[in-house]
Parts: structure tokens; C-alpha cells; sequence
């Protein structure tokens, strides 16, 4: 399970709408086998294998499928940075998200005013991007388990965004087609009902080049799990097994 959806950056900026953005599995190298879920007092980590299956970090204690673990105070110290600093990371990773959410609304937007769709379906369009776009924002806010974003919800939002969006832009751009038709501008017609057609294999394309402008924002969160990587090593499981919570390569 790659880190990005620990973090919850990718699957939330916009790996959840099936665009290809930059996450910390890409930017940063960094992956986990793990899902993590965040409470006020303990972090959980879990995995249906291989052992350990479940991993308890509580300010500096450690247990690992239930057997608590002897630790020295070197490591107990550093398991309650790793926790600390974890817990840092969060807010950081959902403003990015949260971040990527409304770049996304204004790509949608400068692309109504590209195809010069009626006013009325442009303001229509920003409606439909805004409410999406809030809904995401306070699942991204509410959200403190990446078993919130697991299986197939990045193919059911983007199927759902473009079954909201995709008939509103073809319709209009299809009476813009039946009006240029009528005053005798044919290739005009033939050229809006070409952008109509070919906006599913366009459209992405567009979209996933100006989501590029967040990798800086993603980047700046690499130091932070490079930092949580380091303060991991060395320390192992009741099984004997290195942690390996996070694990992040070059």
C-alpha cells in the first residue's frame, strides 16, 4: 500500500479523482504496507499480512498484535517523535489536498470559459465543480483512517465528476454545433461537434498538466517523511521483525 494513501495527499489532491498527480509515493519514494488510523490517543497501523498484522503506537509505548514490546528509552523517546511528528504531518498533508481540491475546481472553470460554453451552463458547470468540490474537502477534513479511501473510490468519483459534468458540456457545445449550422458556418458546426466528441480523451489530458503545479506543495512534505522513516530504524516488533512502518527508497 503505497504511502500515498497513508498521507492521505494523493488519494485526497487528486489521485481520488483518477488524475495522475504527484503524491509522496512518486515525489518522495515512500511507501507503507500499512493502513494507519489516527485517534487522539494512539496511532494503528494494519495490514492483513504479513506479521506483525497490527502495530499501536501510544506516546512512546509500542505493541505489535497485541504484545506489548520491550523498548529502551532511546526508543521510546524516538517512537514519540515518530508519533508526534506523524500527527504533524497530517494537517500539512490535507492543506495540500485541500489545495489540489480547488485547482482542480478552477481548471474546470477556465475550461468553460475556453469552450466558450452559454452563461448560463458556465455558471452551471462552477456549480456542480463547487459542490464536488466541497464534498471531497470535508471528507478530506473529517477523515482520520486511510481505510476511508480504499478500494475503488478513485474510478467511482471520477465516474461520478464525469457522468455530473460530461453531458452538460457535450450538450452545450452540440447547440453551439445546431446554431453554427444554421446561419451556414459548417465547418464551424463540424468543429464543435469534433471538441464535443473528443472531450473524454482530451479533457484528462488538459487537466492532469495543470495539476503539475502542485508537485512543489507535495515536495515540501518530503523532508517531514524522510524524518519519520529515520526515526523508525532499529526498531523492531514482538516478533522480532523490523517495524517498517515506512519505508522510503532513492
Amino acid at each position: 500500500m503505497p504511502l500515498r494513501r497513508l498521507s492521505l495527499v494523493a488519494v485526497l489532491s487528486l489521485g481520488s479523482l483518477s488524475l495522475h498527480a504527484q503524491d509522496l509515493a512518486t515525489t518522495c519514494h515512500a511507501t507503507s504496507s500499512y493502513d494507519l488510523t489516527v485517534s487522539p490517543g494512539r496511532l494503528v497501523f494494519d495490514r492483513p499480512q504479513p506479521l506483525p498484522r497490527q502495530v499501536e503506537l501510544r506516546d512512546g509505548s509500542l505493541s505489535t498484535d497485541g504484545t506489548p514490546v520491550s523498548l529502551r528509552p532511546d526508543d521510546q523517546d524516538r517512537l514519540a517523535v515518530f508519533e508526534r511528528e506523524l500527527r504533524a504531518l497530517m494537517p500539512r498533508a490535507k492543506a495540500v489536498a485541500g489545495n489540489g481540491v480547488d485547482m482542480l475546481a478552477a481548471a474546470m472553470h477556465d475550461e468553460g470559459a475556453r469552450l466558450s460554453l452559454d452563461p448560463a451552463t458556465r455558471t452551471e458547470l462552477d456549480r456542480r465543480v463547487a459542490t464536488r468540490a466541497t464534498e471531497l474537502k470535508q471528507r478530506i477534513a473529517a477523515s482520520n483512517s486511510t481505510h476511508d479511501w480504499q478500494g475503488n473510490l478513485a474510478d467511482q468519483y471520477a465516474n461520478q465528476l464525469a457522468s455530473d459534468l460530461m453531458p452538460l458540456l457535450a450538450n452545450d457545445l452540440g447547440q453551439q454545433a445546431v446554431n453554427a449550422a444554421m446561419t451556414g458556418d459548417l465547418q464551424a458546426a463540424a468543429n464543435l461537434r469534433d471538441t464535443a466528441a473528443d472531450l473524454t480523451t482530451q479533457l484528462r489530458p488538459r487537466l492532469e498538466q495543470r495539476m503539475q503545479a502542485l508537485a512543489p506543495q507535495v515536495q515540501a512534505l518530503c523532508p517531514a517523511v524522510q524524518r519519520l522513516a529515520e526515526l523508525q530504524q532499529g526498531i523492531r516488533a514482538a516478533n522480532g521483525q523490523p517495524l517498517n512502518l515506512l519505508e522510503v527508497g532513492q
